[in-house]
């Protein structure tokens, strides 16, 4: 079995929060008298007189994985879960409190701004200074460097002092470096967000490349889209364990539908409509709750661009008699708007229901989300025979939509608010063109 290129075996790291210190050995002695002769030194000294306090606080907690050479391993968690704090660790920026990280290969890192350069010195110097560090010789770096410097796109400003450069520029020419100083071991952070779109697009088509030419990637991000088309594989940390590991999209489904919604913003991913009383209709069919759900009927918090979903209205129906036509509708709306974005009726969609049980559920399938990142508005209406049966002029709850690589290609953010599928092609022209001449 090849031996990994990044073992992580009961990582864990403490810090300590909240701690008051005496910054100088005049207050230390100062405080240590007032405590000696028994008086309490916060009475003089204010502040630094108050008893030091150090909670701590572990960042990460017994994290244990490998990576295999050529993997690329997402990482995922919210703010504050331990990720940043990993790959410092993998860097050898900072120690683990216990456990130990093994790394095998030349390695390079993109973890926050402006890490790794001197602000003093010059773009130029500085892509030397770092190709030097990862043990490269001036030959090497002097082969690669107007690759880097047009990747980066700042010739303008190559010879400028960095302390000079803007946040963008910064990670223009950090990734640049980082991803053309042929490292065997890449770990990217959550920086790339700082920089516009069409660059973003641009490293997401290099990583792809780096990935497709056998090296190691970590990739820390929030962009679900842009790990599902990297990565293989994801590790989700919470609360700096490791919550979950394996395939890309199951994590990303595990992680994306255990997040919580903050107060006061629905119900959950299941609403629950029965003691709702503002309602239209002659109530012959009353609808009675309303989620998106997984394959299994699991309700989801969350479904992803791309992905199939199904939206499922529980109802419950009376006196319904045979011959019977039911119709729904279910209209998705922008959040804050009463037009409709989207409308599917079952009738116009060719699925009429001709026999309806007396409890169920109507069930939309939607292969391949189409909708772009956001939160939508679900109202819907029930008619038995073209007469109303039900309606919730207030809705009947929200879908939230996190941003998904639609068309395969790490794409994520297309200018559009619905995705088609289709396909584009070029032909050569075959007819004689408008307006020409005819022999």
């Amino acid at each position: 079995m090849a031996t990994p290129v990044i073992t992580i075996e009961g990582i864990a790291k403490r810090y300590r929060r909240g701690s008051i210190s005496r910054h100088t050995l005049r207050d230390e002695m100062r405080y240590n008298w007032y405590k000696w002769t028994g008086r309490n030194p916060a009475d003089y000294m204010g502040l630094y007189g108050q008893t030091a306090i150090n909670p701590e606080f572990w960042a990460l907690r017994d994290v244990s994985f490998d990576v295999q050479q050529g993997e690329v391993v997402g990482i995922l968690g919210r703010n504050g879960a331990g990720k940043s704090t990993l790959l410092k660790i993998l860097c050898r920026i900072t120690e683990p409190t216990r456990g130990q990280a093994t790394v095998l290969g030349r390695v390079a890192s993109l973890l926050e701004v402006g890490t790794g350069f001197h602000p003093e010195l010059t773009g130029r110097e500085n892509v030397y200074m770092n190709g030097t560090i990862m043990g490269m010789k001036k030959r090497e770096i002097d082969g690669l460097f107007d690759e880097i410097v047009a990747f980066s796109e700042i010739e303008k400003f190559i010879d400028t002092p960095v302390k000079r450069y803007s946040s963008g520029m910064y990670v223009r020419l950090a990734f640049a470096v980082a991803a053309h100083l042929q490292p065997e071991i890449l770990f990217i952070d959550e920086v790339l967000a700082v920089g516009d779109v069409a660059f973003q697009r641009k490293c997401l088509g290099k990583m792809g490349s780096i990935a497709r030419d056998g090296r190691t990637l970590l990739f820390v991000s929030h962009n679900m889209a842009a790990v599902q088309n990297l990565c293989s594989r994801c590790v989700w940390l919470e609360n700096g364990a490791v919550a979950a590991m394996g395939n890309t999209r199951d994590v990303i489904h595990q992680y994306l539908n255990t997040q919580t919604r903050g107060a006061g913003e629905g119900e959950g991913p299941l609403y629950a409509l029965r003691g709702i009383t503002e309602r239209t209709g002659n109530g012959r069919i009353k609808l009675t709750s309303f989620a998106a759900v997984d394959e299994k009927g699991y309700p989801l918090l969350t479904v992803q661009t791309g992905d199939d979903v199904c939206l499922r209205l529980g109802y419950e129906a009376t006196k319904i008699r045979p011959g019977e036509m039911a119709n729904v509708t279910l209209t998705i709306h922008h959040l804050n708007t009463q037009d409709p974005l989207c409308v599917c009726d079952a009738i116009k969609m060719g699925e009429p229901f001709e026999q309806v049980p007396g409890s169920g559920f109507f069930d939309l399938h939607l292969p391949r989300f189409p909708l772009e990142e956001g939160r939508y508005r679900i109202s819907a209406r029930v008619a038995l025979n073209d007469v109303e049966a039900d309606a919730l002029p207030g809705g009947i709850g929200y879908l939230d939509v996190a941003a998904g690589d639609f068309y395969g290609t790490g794409r994520t953010r297309p200018a559009s608010p619905v995705m088609l599928n289709g396909e584009w092609n070029c032909e050569p022209a075959t007819a004689p063109q408008v307006g020409a001449a005819s022999s």
